[in-house]
């Protein structure tokens, strides 16, 4: 059996762990499948941000604007900090804060940039995060492993990874560390609902630590809760069609990774313990893919969720303005409620 790769919790900027992630500085992670095709078949990185999004989406509605990215005097940003060492690469992240120190901790939210699981950038959250900053969060987003460098489930044990950090290093930047909720848009939600969904699956968990990645609470925009569903796999097995980003993600299509498919489905961790769990949703349906049901198995479990949904809006819309504030007011409402602070803290 090969040796797997080590995953590394990095400390920040130089600076020691604290005390609560001394045994975590180390965590083994569950090597991704087969390495992946070359990178040249892949689109670069940055072939999918709201620059690049913007053409296509300009005509239909000519009134939007890419969300801004200044930072406002109530916001500072601490920028490019490695959070984790992989075999294929370092693994980044940026944290905005409200600019005056906070009398309680703050809650945080981690978030996963879309992209088709192989390109994207962790910038486009960055409007995002600021926002949610200037309200009283911590926001922080996140570089991690695209399916040109590895492949499923890679990119779910480093958002989990990424998790641990923050919570590691907590008391640092004044973080609630029994206040974080992870987030994503499009690819991004679904891996960020996988990872908030699977606390104590192994294969996604690395081994050892000490330091939990469970988080208190998901925001799902516009990612698939379901890859099993017809509506999800449709025209996945055509003779001669070449793998969707999917597909690719896996290794193989519906038909050929049918097992890896469904371990990638949130829908099939819900259980009493899951995390509640907001979705925001684009007036494009196919990006809805087993969210009903999703949501029913979550209240029959008794776990709290809701739904936004923007009609006629277009996929990528939280990238855009007018719509990036009221996904950011959703998610502080929910995050509000059942994300709040403990008494005494």
């Amino acid at each position: 059996m090969q040796a797997m790769p080590r995953i590394l919790l990095a400390a920040a900027l130089g600076a020691a762990l604290p005390a609560s992630a001394a045994q975590a500085q180390t965590l083994a992670a569950t090597a991704a499948p087969a390495a992946p095709t070359a990178a040249a078949d892949f689109p670069p990185p940055e072939s999918y941000t709201a620059e690049t999004t913007l053409p296509k989406l300009i005509k239909k509605y000519p009134f939007i604007k890419i969300a801004g990215s200044e930072l406002p005097p109530s916001v500072r940003k601490v920028g490019n900090i490695t959070y984790a060492h992989t075999p294929e690469r370092d693994l980044a992240l940026d944290l905005y804060l409200p600019a005056r120190a906070p009398a309680t901790p703050l809650p945080a939210i981690v978030f996963v940039h879309g992209g088709g699981w192989q390109a994207g950038l962790r910038d486009s959250h960055a409007p995002q995060a600021i926002r949610m900053a200037a309200q009283g969060f911590a926001g922080i987003t996140i570089t991690y492993r695209l399916t040109p460098v590895a492949r499923y489930p890679a990119a779910v044990i480093d958002a989990k990874a990424a998790v641990r950090w923050v919570r590691a290093h907590a008391a640092e930047y004044g973080i609630d560390p029994d206040r974080i909720a992870i987030a994503g848009g499009s690819a991004g939600g679904q891996i960020a609902a996988l990872a908030g969904v699977s606390e104590g699956v192994a294969k996604f968990e690395p081994e050892g630590g000490g330091v939990s990645s469970r988080v208190q609470a998901i925001v799902n925009i516009d990612g698939l809760s379901d890859f099993t569903s017809e509506a999800a796999r449709v025209n996945e097995d055509r003779a001669g069609v070449k793998l969707s980003p999917a597909g690719a993600w896996f290794g193989g299509s519906y038909a050929q990774k049918t097992a890896l498919w469904r371990e990638a489905s949130p829908t099939f961790y819900v259980n009493a313990k899951t995390p509640p769990i907001l979705f925001i949703g684009s007036g494009q349906e196919r990006f809805s893919v087993g969210r009903d049901e999703m949501m029913a198995k979550l209240k029959a479990a008794g776990v709290a969720t809701e739904v936004v949904l923007f009609p006629d809006t277009p996929h990528s819309f939280w990238l855009f303005d007018p719509w990036l504030d009221p996904t950011v007011d959703a998610t502080v409402k929910f995050l509000r409620a059942y994300m709040p602070a403990r008494a005494g803290k």
